[in-house]
């Protein structure tokens, strides 16, 4: 399928912009020019009833969460929650970035959003990421109700990296004995470790994110050459997915990670796990965090909130 008209407007915006392509940078520069860029198309800013930051115990120090509570709650009243890992290729990325999103998810699923500040590579090299996000589950999964939160009603989900780090906690919430969530939601994620699916070569230059961002990416995280086949890196490679809570694979059909996304999504399902795959084909990375200038980008965060509330209304 070709690609969407409206993501070729905003493709043709951001060859028009002067800044450098993110692996030609440092790591703190690349930041700076995803933070001062992100804002321009992003999800359109919602009020919400309240977003509160807080620092929690981590492994090896302090974790910053942002908890977002859409409405005030009636007195006894509980709130489903998603446990939200943001996107960056582990090296950008961060709350403010996400934070539309965030308040998008919480408004339209009536649930709390605590969305991660997990460390970034290269000062953290993995598996900081994902020790951090299974850390910051069990906080809340202790610390629910202080949120008016309900830890029978959970879900975790994320983006690209963030994506990765959300499937690899399922895992880890399983192996550990962690109360499971009822939902992971992948939003086109880092699943397969080596880039060298056909998808990645298809897709390499020219559609937002590139096969020499991916592999610089992959560069600042990874510590050893072998972390690439690590199944806290690659989940595609774990030789178990079974017994993990169902998932919302989404995947852009011109997208470097497409095929991993894909395979993750039959590993789950030939391991008995429900998995719904949803490819929007004509989008490329990162679309949902194009949403206010990407149709298909508010069709896929009303689709996160409807698989949401589904969840959660089935054990309320």
């Amino acid at each position: 399928m070709a690609l969407d008209p409206q993501i070729e407007y905003v493709l043709g915006l951001i060859e028009q912009s002067p800044n450098p392509e993110l692996h030609t940078v440092s790591a703190e520069e690349a930041r700076q020019i995803f933070e001062a860029t992100a804002p321009a198309l992003n999800v359109r800013p919602e009020g919400i009833f309240r977003s509160e930051d807080r620092w929690i115990d981590g492994v090896e120090g302090k974790i910053l969460i942002r908890i977002y509570t859409p409405h005030e709650p009636a007195p006894g009243e509980l709130l489903p929650i998603l446990v939200f890992y943001h996107g960056g290729g582990f090296v950008i990325g961060s709350l403010d970035s996400y934070d539309n999103l965030c308040r998008a998810i919480a408004n339209r699923t009536d649930c709390i959003v605590v969305s991660v500040d997990y460390r970034l590579a290269p000062e953290h090299k993995f598996p900081a990421a994902v020790d951090d996000a299974l850390e910051a589950y069990q906080w809340v999964i202790d610390h629910a109700g202080e949120l008016d939160g309900d830890a029978g009603r959970m879900a975790i989900g994320g983006d690209s990296a963030g994506g990765n780090i959300t499937a690899v906690t399922a895992i880890g919430i399983r192996d550990e004995g962690y109360m499971a969530p009822l939902l992971q939601i992948l939003i086109y994620p880092v699943a397969g470790g080596a880039p060298e699916t056909p998808s990645h070569y298809e897709f390499a230059e020219g559609l937002l994110l590139t096969r020499a961002s991916i592999l610089w990416f992959y560069d600042q995280y990874l510590d050893r050459p072998e972390d690439v086949t690590d199944p806290r890196f690659a989940p595609l490679l774990a030789d178990d997915l079974s017994d993990l809570p169902p998932a919302l694979v989404i995947v852009a059909g011109h997208d470097p990670l497409r095929d991993e996304g894909i395979a993750y999504a039959d590993r789950l399902g030939q391991a008995g796990v429900e998995a719904e795959l949803v490819n929007y084909e004509g989008m490329v990375h990162g679309f949902l965090s194009l949403a206010d200038a990407v149709d298909q980008g508010k069709l896929a965060i009303d689709q996160v909130a409807t698989a949401l509330r589904t969840a959660f209304k089935d054990v309320s």
